[in-house]
């Protein structure tokens, strides 16, 4: 649904209130090649970003100390990203938490444009489109998703010589040294259920 960005009265498809939508002409960004601002922001962490057995907690601070560079071809927004992840060891399945430092560069390319300077749309022949700038304003959240997935383990460990859970029951197998089970011979196991002869 289109929304109307209230400094300017411009049409745009995103919420310029939103905390990780970035407002160039806010920031004192000129859209002129050579402009460059830097600013930092906390901003709380949307839900779901991040994979299987690792994510950015939700709600938790995100603080960004971002750089935003005009080019020819749009604004460049780089810079570093603090989160903190909630995540599961892989192998016992124990909750961990850390900080991770993710860093961002990406290209926000300006939309194409008519001789009359009105936006146009182009052909999808690009596999792999830049994101564009809707009018002064950059969503950055799909690029910060993007990061963060590529910065998680996708199999994170509590530590490196993690000896996981017993597989027949599943207990914790560090906390229980020498854990083992009988491996009783399959032809033998029609056996297992048959009374002691010498009970009773």
């Amino acid at each position: 649904m289109p929304l109307v960005d209230p400094k300017r009265g411009a049409v745009t498809s995103l919420d310029p209130r939103s905390a990780l939508v970035l407002d160039t002409h806010a920031l004192g960004l000129q859209r002129r090649p050579g402009s460059m601002v830097e600013f930092t922001r906390t901003v709380p962490a949307p839900g779901d970003m991040g994979v299987a057995m690792a994510k950015v907690t939700p709600d938790s601070p995100i603080e960004m100390d971002l750089r935003l560079e005009s080019v020819m071809e749009g604004v460049l927004v780089s810079g570093e990203v603090d989160l903190e992840i909630s995540a599961e060891c892989s192998r016992c399945l124990d909750p961990l938490t850390w900080e991770e430092v993710v860093d961002i560069s990406e290209l926000f390319a300006y939309p194409a444009t008519d001789a009359r300077g009105a936006v146009v749309e182009e052909p999808d022949g690009d596999e792999d489109p830049l994101p564009t700038l809707d009018g002064d304003l950059i969503d950055l959240e799909p690029t910060l998703r993007d990061s963060v997935v590529l910065a998680l383990p996708m199999a994170p460990l509590c530590s490196e010589d993690c000896a996981g859970l017993c597989s027949e029951c599943g207990i914790k197998l560090d906390e229980n040294p020498g854990h083992e089970h009988q491996a009783v011979d399959p032809r033998w196991s029609a056996l297992a259920g048959l009374a002691d002869p010498q009970e009773g």
